[in-house]
């Protein structure tokens, strides 16, 4: 694993890590868009991804409806991609809207996300993978982007794993490649992004353009390089945050935010 120690990530400050308070209410409300079309094989499952339960109880999907509504406030308004066995995702999340990928076996991310913005009110979106576990403290960290209404995608530059999306940048520090197949990348892009109300109809244009297989990344490398959209690097690093592919990946979600450290850790807090 290649892991750079240098970058021109934005690195605002994570406010010690620090939680809010109370939801931040955003008028207009926030948009948010959770990819959970696919049928995720790799995990071995015969129920979608998002529905994975977790140890603290709730499945990786209602922990991302949870966190989304902490920080942002209970009226965010929220759609979920779905396809593969949509029908126990609804029945999971009646609590937000839906879009439905009905060629969800033979396309990948970018026309799930294409569905998702196509089906977006006027205004920035902030989107989501719908097997990503994190840290709710990077919605807190990402919260004066959004408000700013500036296109953004959250990375991490301690590692830069050989099938992971990995990004470089040009010389203005905004996003340049965005890929698996990037080469000298300079961290991972973890799978929470944004963009703008401004950049949104270009971006939809270019998933619409995509082939069936591609990842949303490459409409957004062809629209920087197409219509100049400008994407900038959000470091979150300080915060945990795994995209749940395997048995192995979930393992490690689960020891990262329940392990017997952390338990330990909350039980010591809470006497």
């Amino acid at each position: 694993m290649n892991v750079r120690t240098t970058d021109r990530a934005l690195t605002s400050s994570p406010r010690d890590l620090a939680r809010t308070a109370a939801p931040r209410h955003l008028h207009p409300p926030v948009q948010a868009v959770i990819l959970a079309a696919g049928m995720g094989t790799r995990l071995g499952r015969n129920t979608p991804k998002p529905l994975t339960r977790l140890h603290d109880g709730r499945t990786i999907q209602r922990r991302q409806l949870d966190a989304l509504r902490e920080a942002f406030g209970d009226d965010t308004d929220i759609t979920v991609v779905v396809g593969f066995c949509s029908d126990l995702l609804m029945a999971d999340s009646p609590d937000v809207r839906f879009a439905y990928n009905p060629h969800y076996a033979i396309t990948n991310t970018s026309k799930s996300l294409w569905r998702g913005l196509s089906n977006s009110r006027d205004g920035g979106v902030l989107w989501m993978n719908g097997d990503v576990v994190f840290d709710p403290a990077v919605l807190e960290h990402v919260m004066s982007w959004v408000r700013a209404d500036e296109s953004f995608i959250c990375v991490d530059t301690n590692t830069v794993a050989d099938e992971e999306i990995k990004y470089t940048l040009d010389a203005d520090g905004c996003i340049r490649e965005l890929s698996k197949t990037v080469v000298g990348g300079l961290g991972e892009a973890v799978g929470i992004n944004y963009v703008s109300s401004g950049d949104k109809a270009a971006l939809i244009a270019h998933l619409d353009a995509c082939g069936e297989q591609d990842y949303f990344e490459r409409a957004i490398e062809t629209a920087i390089h197409l219509e100049g959209l400008r994407f900038r690097p959000l470091d979150i690093s300080a915060f945990s945050a795994v995209e749940v592919d395997f048995e192995v990946d979930l393992e490690r979600a689960n020891a990262l935010f329940w392990g017997p450290a952390v338990l330990q850790e909350l039980a010591a807090e809470a006497g």
